[in-house]
């Protein structure tokens, strides 16, 4: 999918190139910094010696050395005070100077720390959501894959209000399949069925197998890429606002397209019902035609349920839930 947020260590990444929330020097220091400058080896120092520096909010690109990266875009965050300061502008342009780099220089794929989250000390949660808002409106114009990378899960938090209404909403609606008592009240209490005589189920055998398999076939609904085809239309929307809404990759989308009996997984389908704003019942309908449905018994379903009920189809909010609740993210 164009953007993810994975738990990684940044150095280890396989991407053309890393991002560096460095200083003004550019000359190494702690946090991220520190480690890329240690990975990469002496030659990056050497580099960043020619370099003269950079201001806040601007980027410069070295070269990657030892690093799995070809390249390390340069980047340095504001301090955060009391957002007051102008921090927020900074640290949109950190993101925005950063990808144009990666772009001139023909990257495909490009991995960012948290800027200025960590010793910089801007809220973490705040911080999320600029990187977010950043990047996903840079690939609504361009191809390319972002990855937003958690060095482990205590660097990472989104709003602590939307956490704890999803908390809620979980423990409200969370059913575990294997204890439902209400499912096994109801199994032990539910009237027997009338005993059917045998002639009588030889007979509905019978008429059963003489309404013949072009019967049954001629009842089948559309598929699932025929669903999401005439919804796209519907909507007005062209296929490229769709796929990049959906946070899924242009060649998948190609494939859905050409394919009418195309299988795709769960997160897909739900990424595409999120972009085409589908409502609870229309997602369960797409969903269907994929073979899947949503479950009580599945925080992940919970978590989708409440956005669409809530009207939030931002996709890049709600995987940053699912991230921070330890499921799988939408998309491809």
């Amino acid at each position: 999918m164009p953007l993810q947020i994975i738990r990684n260590d940044i150095t280890k990444m396989q991407v053309d190139a890393i991002v560096n929330a460095a200083n003004e020097s550019l000359l190494g220091g702690g946090g991220v910094d520190g480690c890329i400058h240690r990975a990469a080896g002496k030659e990056l120092l050497a580099e960043c010696r020619t370099l003269g520096g950079c201001k806040t909010g601007c980027a410069k690109i070295t070269k990657g050395y030892r690093l799995p990266a070809k390249y390390v875009i340069h980047t340095v965050g504001p301090i955060y005070k009391d957002g007051n300061q102008g921090e927020q502008a900074f640290l949109e342009n950190c993101y925005k100077t950063s990808l144009q780099l990666a772009k001139e220089y023909g990257c495909e794929s490009v991995a960012f720390p948290l800027i200025s989250s960590g010793v910089y000390g801007y809220p973490k949660d705040k911080a999320l959501k600029v990187a977010v808002d950043m990047i996903s409106s840079f690939l609504i114009e361009n191809e390319m894959t972002v990855y937003i990378v958690i060095f482990d899960k205590a660097a990472y938090q989104i709003g602590e209000k939307l956490f704890s209404d999803i908390a809620e909403y979980i423990d409200d609606h969370y059913v575990d399949e294997h204890t439902d008592k209400r499912r096994e009240r109801f199994r032990m209490n539910a009237p027997m069925k009338p005993f059917m005589a045998m002639d009588d189920a030889c007979k509905c055998k019978a008429m059963a197998v003489g309404s013949g398999l072009d019967d049954a076939l001629s009842q089948m609904d559309e598929s699932f890429s025929e669903m999401l085809l005439r919804k796209i239309d519907e909507r007005g929307m062209t296929d490229a606002q769709c796929y990049k809404k959906a946070n899924i990759d242009r060649k998948l989308f190609s494939k859905i397209r050409s394919d009418v009996n195309y299988k795709p997984s769960k997160p897909t389908v739900l990424a595409f019902a999120i972009s085409l704003e589908l409502s609870l019942a229309e997602t369960k309908d797409m969903l269907m035609k994929a073979g899947f449905a949503l479950s009580h018994s599945n925080k992940f379903d919970i978590i989708i349920e409440y956005f669409i009920k809530n009207g939030n189809y931002n996709i890049f909010e709600i995987n940053e839930a699912l991230f921070a609740f330890d499921q799988s993210l939408l998309g491809a």
